[in-house]
């Protein structure tokens, strides 16, 4: 009976300590996700500028890496953390279109009175300001929580393809799914901006 007792204690969602540590992890994901492309493009000038211990200590914690673990063969040089760089830049791009949905969220969801003083007549959940307002939440809330869960999948995808830059094995999935991914952002944000 006692055993059965404990082995329904471990299927319980985390609680306290546990479950802040887990929301914490998400939300450091998330935040690496949405500075991917400034860091890519800040690395080659901290390389050439003898910085690579900066670079290579902030890619270590993007990529969730000790570099005080690491060994000496499996610590990526200069070369190699500019290669990481480059291959980050398109990752980072992507990045920028979950971030935008997060500030339309803002700009058109939360402060949507703010930037629309009507008629709402011919607005979502018109007629009222209310109506329009609560639509238009709603509907950016579901968009913000997926643009969220978006940028955690690229954190995830680029900690994949940063495995080469730690000395790890990476699979054809992670290298085949990059330029997949790409040319479909590329795809999503032309149709948007035509239908502007």
């Amino acid at each position: 009976m006692s055993s059965l007792a404990s082995r329904n204690t471990r299927t319980e969602r985390p609680s306290g300590p546990a479950s802040r540590a887990t929301s914490a992890r998400f939300a450091r994901r998330i935040g690496y996700a949405a500075s991917l492309l400034p860091t890519a493009l800040l690395t080659p000038a901290l390389v050439a500028a003898g910085r690579s211990d900066l670079a290579r200590a902030w890619w270590a914690r993007v990529d969730e890496q000790d570099p005080a673990a690491l060994s000496s063969t499996r610590r990526p040089g200069a070369w190699r953390l500019s290669g990481h760089a480059l291959m980050s830049v398109p990752l980072g791009l992507l990045a920028l279109i979950p971030v935008g949905v997060e500030i339309l969220f803002v700009l058109r969801g939360v402060l949507y009175p703010v930037f629309e003083h009507g008629p709402y007549d011919h607005a979502w959940g018109g007629p009222s300001m209310a109506g329009a307002w609560a639509a238009h939440f709603l509907i950016g809330l579901a968009l913000a929580a997926a643009g969220l869960g978006a940028l955690w999948l690229l954190n995830r995808l680029h900690s994949r393809l940063a495995g080469w830059t730690w000395g790890r094995k990476v699979g054809a999935g992670p290298v085949c799914a990059l330029p997949v991914l790409f040319t479909a952002g590329v795809v999503l944000v032309i149709a948007w901006t035509h239908q502007l």
